[in-house]
């Protein structure tokens, strides 16, 4: 994905040509979204070609939700995929999963679970090399599509590099039976793109980093579909999925566009990853990015107030006491945030906040009393 000399591979082009970028991006091939898609697991894994000894990966909780029902499809399609049950995501449960593929020679993954069984899935299928299906039972964050995933070590989480779904199948009337929380979070998440992107344009200007229009271009989109519907997207209701779904989808599609994750994390994932560290009982990923959004877009000087009404209509929270955390927990993930990936410039910039201007800030979005 470096810079090489392209005229080793065209002739065509001048050997001093001062053109030398080159990247590759990889997408999923079939997205099928909406009502009782999960029938066509079987027929989909029989248009890539799959060899018929495959795993489903799945949780103690959405086994009996998806996992088992997963299975069962892919025997009927003449495809041998016993369950295999995952954790937590840790690199040691990775490594247990990982094992147990190699065990049973599986040559293709289905992740049936929520965003940690979706994350040691990639994983193992980067390392193995061999292709997987997404099949999200939840949609908590925007990793159904993307091709990051995030371990949890003791006193930390990590966001490796990891495979991209050869296909998503994202049934809503699976997702729309989880907690209504879950999906609330993958759309805080969503939204939160909107400082992402602002940091990322910010990093161009004063650090000179590489930039893709395209890809901003679609985590910009995905945000918006969120905070445009956010009305619409209520408990129990199977439309709502669909609404919130498909912008998921494409966020994970820009960070592919991207090569990084850059179009969907920046200050405001710092921020959420600082309060993992710091918070005695961390709330959600994505709830915890909306809250840090309403704080950067303050800091960005943009309209901070819309990106806190549609996390508000929606149900997602907006303020610390609503996250469970303590009001210092905030003010401490703050100060922290920037030191977490030196490497990505941000509004925090490279020194970061004060104390006294991260109490101030969280005090005048209301994220603090």
């Amino acid at each position: 994905m470096g810079p090489h000399d392209p005229s080793s591979r065209n002739p065509m082009l001048a050997s001093d040509s001062p053109f030398g970028k080159s990247r590759g991006m990889v997408f999923p091939r079939v997205v099928l979204a909406g009502h009782g898609v999960l029938n066509d697991l079987g027929t989909t894994c029989r248009q890539f070609d799959f060899l018929d000894s495959g795993a489903v990966i799945t949780g103690p909780k959405t086994v009996e939700l998806a996992g088992h029902r997963a299975s069962s499809i892919l025997t009927s399609a003449g495809f041998d995929a016993p369950v295999i049950i995952a954790h937590e995501a840790t690199e040691a449960e990775v490594a247990r999963v990982e094992s147990e593929v190699r065990a049973i020679s599986a040559r293709f993954l289905i992740a049936a679970g929520g965003g940690s069984k979706i994350d040691i899935t990639k994983v193992v299928a980067h390392r193995l090399h061999i292709p997987f299906v997404s099949l999200p039972t939840s949609a908590a964050h925007d990793g159904i599509s993307s091709p990051r995933a995030s371990l949890h070590g003791a006193d930390r989480t990590t966001s490796i590099d990891a495979a991209v779904p050869v296909g998503i199948i994202a049934d809503t009337e699976v997702i729309v039976q989880a907690p209504f929380r879950l999906l609330a979070s993958g759309c805080a998440d969503v939204i939160s793109n909107v400082t992402a992107v602002l940091d990322w344009h910010l990093a161009v200007r004063l650090k000179n980093e590489e930039f893709s229009s395209t890809a901003a271009t679609l985590s910009e989109y995905a945000a918006r579909e969120i905070i445009d519907h956010a009305g619409s997207i209520k408990p129990g209701l199977e439309e709502s999925v669909w609404i919130a779904i498909r912008p998921m989808i494409v966020a994970g599609i820009a960070m592919s566009v991207a090569g990084s994750s850059r179009p969907c994390s920046g200050s405001e994932h710092l921020f959420s990853h600082a309060l993992d560290r710091v918070a005695a009982h961390p709330s959600l990923h994505g709830e915890q990015c909306g809250v840090g959004a309403v704080m950067m877009m303050y800091l960005h000087g943009g309209d901070w107030q819309r990106v806190q009404s549609a996390l508000r209509t929606i149900g997602a929270p907006t303020s610390a006491k609503e996250l469970g955390v303590t009001s210092e927990e905030v003010v401490k993930a703050l100060v922290l945030a920037h030191t977490l990936r030196p490497e990505r410039y941000t509004i925090l910039g490279d020194n970061g906040l004060t104390r006294e201007a991260a109490e101030r800030l969280a005090s005048r979005t209301g994220v603090i009393g």
